[in-house]
């Protein structure tokens, strides 16, 4: 039985509300939680399983996905619902569409608005300093920023084999302290032994009656950063991805789950979209700091400013974006529930840019060289795919 979630031929630029409780990236490990009989609900409609393998490609979207079908014959079958497999609308990443608050939210189970780990960078919460949550430079405790526990501690807590298979350099990494704690950690020294790997969630996933398999598989997303989506090197990337995830499933027992999902969807920006914070003066007036990403920026604001500055940002982006107070977004549900204690990581001010548009800035000059980009709330970055074979 085989499941996609995440509508195939939506536009790329329809806007899509994350659908928190429903069908989004948080609910996946509560949905295997309740199939592995630790309680709790399944609002994913998944089959009973026991043994569980998810494989998160970063930066795979599920219209990417369904675009370049012919490149990823395997997942590409389960999208058209061959034979057993039923496609389900409507799965989601949450916001912003990235992978810092995608992973948290996928370990912990929460939403953004009540883990804390609010985008890409963000003013830090004691310091009022920039902080990146990707990296996590300048901050020694992040624990201190999200401290409830993931679900794959409470898992292995009640008796599952819970494993982790991921590059050896983000063992002991700030994120994955925060999102996913927990696992035993099976490093991959060298990534392109693909066989190595294969045989180690192989083994992971056997080793209990029990079991859960956190796999990630990430250079999907540094080729779309850096080359595009539209580019050869993005599909092959997809290409070699979808061989071996065909390749895992072949070698996992019948009874393992295999689950395939992404942290967010992407798309290309190009240079006559991009505008620059600092070369626009009516942008950057009464902003403190400017964080987040090109897609979705976070302005931090004077005192009292906040309104005027959104008001500003309204008129000179127009029709390219969505900019709300942070009052605005907690209200429209961008966040979800939203603990008051996390409320003020949140930009005085959030810009979800349209179409193919961003806002950069000369402060953050890695950020000038990207392909593809995401965060925002378009149908290209939201929906991700879950497929279960």
């Amino acid at each position: 039985m085989t499941r996609l979630a995440g509508p195939v031929h939506p536009a790329a630029d329809q806007l899509t509300l994350p659908q928190y409780g429903r069908g989004a990236l948080c609910d996946l490990l509560p949905a295997i939680g309740a199939r592995l009989g630790l309680g709790g609900h399944d609002p994913l409609g998944l089959p009973e399983g026991d043994r569980w393998v998810v494989v998160l490609v970063d930066g795979l979207g599920a219209l990417q996905l369904a675009d370049h079908a012919d490149h990823a014959p395997y997942l590409a079958s389960l999208l058209r619902g061959e034979g057993e497999h039923a496609p389900v609308d409507g799965f989601t990443t949450g916001l912003p569409s990235t992978t810092v608050t995608s992973l948290t939210s996928l370990g912990t189970g929460l939403v953004p608005g009540r883990h804390g780990i609010v985008g890409y960078s963000a003013r830090h919460p004691r310091t009022g300093a920039f902080l990146n949550m990707l990296t996590w430079e300048g901050e020694d405790d992040p624990l201190s920023l999200q401290p409830h526990p993931t679900l794959l501690r409470a898992f292995a807590d009640a008796g599952v084999a819970v494993g982790a298979v991921a590059p050896a350099r983000f063992e002991d990494s700030g994120l994955t302290q925060v999102a996913l704690a927990g696992p035993q950690f099976h490093p991959i020294h060298d990534e392109r032994d693909e066989e190595r790997r294969v045989e180690t969630i192989v083994a992971a996933a056997t080793a209990g009656p029990r079991s859960l398999v956190y796999a990630y598989e990430r250079e999907l997303d540094h080729t779309g950063h850096s080359r595009g989506v539209d580019s050869g090197e993005w599909r092959h990337q997809l290409r070699r991805i979808d061989a071996m995830v065909e390749r895992l499933r072949d070698e996992l027992p019948d009874d393992v789950r295999l689950v395939i999902t992404g942290d967010h969807g992407m798309l290309d920006v190009p240079e006559e979209h991009r505008l620059v914070v600092e070369d626009v003066a009516a942008l950057q007036g009464d902003v403190e700091l400017v964080a987040g990403e090109g897609r979705f920026r976070q302005l931090y604001t004077a005192p009292g400013r906040a309104g005027a500055v959104a008001e500003r940002w309204r008129r000179e982006l127009g029709p390219h974006a969505l900019v709300r107070t942070r009052e605005e977004a907690v209200a429209d549900g961008w966040y979800g529930d939203v603990d008051p204690a996390v409320l003020p990581r949140y930009g005085d001010v959030v810009v979800a840019m349209l179409e193919d548009w961003a806002v950069m800035t000369r402060t953050l000059p890695g950020e000038l060289a990207l392909v593809g980009m995401h965060g925002s709330l378009t149908a290209a970055e939201m929906y991700v795919p879950l497929v279960v074979d």
